[in-house]
């Protein structure tokens, strides 16, 4: 059985998506292993990693607004200590996901047609979010 681990460092830019897909391909052609998992992990409390739609961009548009209605910014929560989308955003990603477990089929990661990753940032500022890259197979 082989492992393979590599930290990603991902800068966001507020309230927005990333596409990591390629970035976590080209790990896993890195890695050699040809059958086997990949394991996603986001070390954050206030963004979150999602597997979703890669070819219409007013996905993402209505997700983020769907969330913000959902989950909404202001006087409603204790927790304030880093501005009023912090809370926000811990709710934000315990809806969500800090992790996924891709599989790994030829020494490709094995998405749907139209799927893609992304880190999701929920805090209106920009951040170096820390992304680990398991792969075992």
């Amino acid at each position: 059985m082989t492992h393979y681990q590599k930290l990603l460092r991902i800068s966001t830019t507020g309230k927005s998506f990333q596409n990591i897909t390629s970035k976590v391909a080209a790990i896993v052609g890195e890695s050699g292993v040809k059958t086997g998992l990949c394991t996603l992990f986001l070390r954050h409390t206030s963004a979150s990693l999602i597997i979703q739609e890669n070819a219409d961009p007013d996905v993402l548009i209505d997700l983020a607004n769907f969330m913000a209605k959902l989950v909404p910014e202001g006087n409603y929560y204790i927790h304030d200590a880093e501005g009023a989308d912090d809370m926000p955003g811990h709710i934000r990603t315990v809806l969500t996901h800090t992790s996924e477990n891709i599989p790994i089929n030829n020494g490709h990661l094995v998405l749907g047609t139209w799927q893609g990753i992304y880190i999701w940032e929920h805090r209106q500022h920009n951040h170096t979010r820390e992304l680990v890259v398991h792969i075992w197979g």
